[in-house]
């Protein structure tokens, strides 16, 4: 149970990548007043673990409607997760975890970034649905470990909120060297991670054995 929620912990640190989140809110939203941006900051973070907590219930059975197989699941969501890592170490942005410049103009100028790009793709983005899916199925319909992948999700929603209201001063404390030390760290761990997501994916498949 503790390797589950240390795995679970790890990985949607590495997708949501909090810290890179709040340095992005805090660059849309300095001219926003402050109770403006708390507000913004709560409601995104509340939109984000429903979409996660919603993907994690019912993604997998989404994706068996599909005919999408648990094999081809984590096999599929190892290499996106190992995209991640990668553009993670070296210190590069990606798409599933930020937005492109024409998503950024649009956010400067709406009113409220709540729901985009905060809520979604900066925080629940597809590397972070596609763990949630991959955790809960690596559950195997256990009730406790499910409970502990859904709290890590609580968690790291609660962490996120707390990063986005400090926004300014982490940017500030950190530096851009700092957060970019961190997010190479989690870096490696999330490929090594994803690594084994696509070693469990190829062995469930069959293909080794039918080679």
């Amino acid at each position: 149970m503790l390797e589950t929620f240390v795995v679970a912990m790890a990985t949607f640190f590495a997708t949501i990548g909090p810290l890179d989140v709040a340095a992005v809110f805090a660059g849309l939203t300095a001219s926003v007043p402050s109770k403006r941006r708390r507000q913004m900051a709560v409601r995104g973070t509340m939109i984000a673990g429903g979409i996660l907590i919603l993907f994690a219930l019912i993604g997998e059975s989404i994706l068996s409607g599909l005919g999408i197989s648990l094999a081809a699941l984590r096999t599929a969501g190892g290499i996106l997760l190992l995209l991640i890592g990668i553009d993670l170490v070296f210190a590069r942005s990606s798409g599933s975890t930020s937005t492109t410049d024409e998503e950024e103009e649009e956010a400067r100028a709406k009113q409220d970034i709540s729901v985009f790009p905060l809520a979604t793709p900066l925080i629940a983005g597809p590397g972070a649905m596609g763990a949630a899916i991959l955790l809960m199925a690596d559950t195997e319909d256990n009730l406790a470990l499910q409970a502990v992948v859904l709290g890590s999700i609580l968690l790291m929603m609660l962490a996120t909120l707390i990063m986005l209201l400090l926004s300014g001063q982490i940017h500030r404390l950190f530096g851009t060297t700092g957060m970019h030390v961190v997010s190479r760290v989690m870096g490696v761990l999330l490929s090594a991670l994803a690594v084994q997501f696509v070693f469990d994916g190829i062995a469930q498949s069959g293909l080794l054995a039918a080679g």
